[in-house]
C-alpha cells in the first residue's frame, strides 16, 4: 500500500475552507456539508459520508473536537484523538477539507460556509438539523441520510470492553 501524501493540506481552518468554497463558487460547483464525531470509523460513518459527497461536486466534512466530543458523550470519549481523526476523514478520496470545530455543534461553520447541500445521517427532521434554516434560506437544501443498521460506535466500544 502507498501512503498518499498531501492529505494534511485538507485539514483546515474555517477561514482556508471559506476561501476554497469560495473559489469552489467562482467555478460554478457546488459543496455539501457534513460532520460528526467519526470517533471509531465504521461502514455507516462511510456510508454516510459517501452519500454526502454524491450531493454535490466537492464535500466538506466539520469534525467535532476532543473537548466537544467530551461535553456531548462523556469523559471516557473519544477513544482517537482529534488529529487521528481528522488524519482518517482527511485520507477519505470522496472528502475534500476537514474542518475542525470546537462547538457543541457546527452552526457556526456551517452559517458561514452556507454549503449547498447539508447532509445529516440519522433520526433528525429538517427542524432539528443545525443550519438548515441557513442552509435552505441561502437556496440550498438538507438531505437526511437513513441510518445504516447494525453500526454505532457505541456498540464497538461495548463489545471491546466485553
Amino acid at each position: 500500500m502507498r501512503f498518499v501524501e498531501g492529505f494534511e493540506k485538507k485539514i483546515m481552518s474555517l477561514d482556508q475552507a471559506k476561501a476554497m468554497i469560495h473559489g469552489w463558487r467562482l467555478l460554478g460547483k457546488t459543496c455539501s456539508f457534513t460532520n460528526g464525531c467519526f470517533d471509531i470509523l465504521h461502514p455507516g460513518h462511510l456510508f454516510s459520508i459517501a452519500q454526502a459527497a454524491k450531493e454535490a461536486d466537492f464535500l466538506i466534512v466539520g469534525l467535532n473536537s476532543d473537548a466537544s466530543i467530551k461535553r456531548l458523550k462523556g469523559d471516557d470519549r473519544p477513544i482517537n484523538d482529534t488529529a487521528s481523526r481528522a488524519i482518517i476523514i482527511a485520507n477519505l478520496a470522496m472528502v475534500d477539507a476537514v474542518v475542525i470545530f470546537e462547538e457543541d455543534t457546527p452552526s457556526e461553520i456551517i452559517a458561514q460556509l452556507l454549503p449547498n447541500v447539508l447532509v445529516k445521517g440519522g433520526d433528525y427532521t429538517i427542524d432539528t438539523i443545525v443550519g438548515a434554516k441557513e442552509v435552505i434560506a441561502n437556496g440550498g437544501k438538507v438531505i437526511i441520510n437513513p441510518i445504516v443498521e447494525g453500526f454505532s460506535t457505541t456498540n464497538i466500544i461495548e463489545k471491546i470492553k466485553k
